[in-house]
């Protein structure tokens, strides 16, 4: 099943954490995209630098991905801190494993969240899905792993690429926000289809997800 039958975002997370001096990639990031598309130039200045930063947990992350999955930002972080109540030693593959269902449900998670989290957990602790190395891999073998998960598609496994990964080169085309993103920052009449994203967006290499940062910037800001 893809992303929860293929939800995609009309906006996307600033990033969970603050700024720190460890982004100093994000700051090339940026300087490329004014040289390369002045169109950067504005919404860089307004939104200010890119926040992303790497997540320090990525199995929370993961789950916090699946929770936000056809929800409001709002109701996705209230439903994510009624689950965080359940587990007082912390969030854990273990302990979500075997938590009970009907708890679960009870913090708010549909059932097929439920059932998307469970098969996450029980992954992650009998090791089928190895998240200590996941970062050795390229981007599609990532995206590979994590679509063995139920519930997780290439959207999801994308945000995962660039909210909790910080993966550079991440283009989501098939995110609604991207689409509008782009028909606001080049004042199109209608949203671009996936092949004309790809062919404007080449000259944005390697810094592709930083751009689609932006790209969601702009439809706050316009």
């Amino acid at each position: 099943m893809d992303d929860a039958n293929g939800y995609v975002s009309i906006s996307a997370p600033v990033g969970d954490h603050p700024q720190t001096n460890g982004s100093q990639a994000w700051r090339e990031a940026e300087s490329h995209l004014r040289t390369v598309e002045p169109a950067f130039a504005e919404v860089i200045d307004t939104a200010g630098p890119c926040r992303l930063q790497p997540d320090p947990n990525l199995f929370v992350g993961i789950v916090d991905a699946i929770i936000g999955q056809q929800v409001s930002g709002k109701a996705a972080t209230a439903i994510f801190n009624r689950f965080s109540a359940l587990f007082s030693d912390g969030i854990a593959p273990g302990a979500v494993a075997a938590a009970d269902p009907v708890a679960l449900r009870g913090a708010g998670l549909s059932g097929a969240k439920v059932k998307y989290v469970l098969d996450l957990s029980q992954r992650v602790h009998d090791g089928r899905l190895n998240l200590d190395d996941l970062h050795e891999f390229e981007d599609e073998d990532i995206i590979a792993r994590l679509t063995q998960v139920k519930g997780i598609g290439r959207w999801t496994s994308e945000m995962i690429l660039i909210f909790h990964l910080n993966r550079p080169d991440v283009l989501p085309v098939d995110d609604l926000g991207i689409r509008e993103g782009f028909k606001r920052l080049f004042s199109l009449t209608e949203r671009p289809s996936t092949s004309e994203m790809l062919r404007m967006a080449e000259p944005w290499r390697p810094w592709r997800s930083v751009a689609s940062w932006y790209l969601w910037r702009v439809i706050e800001t316009r």
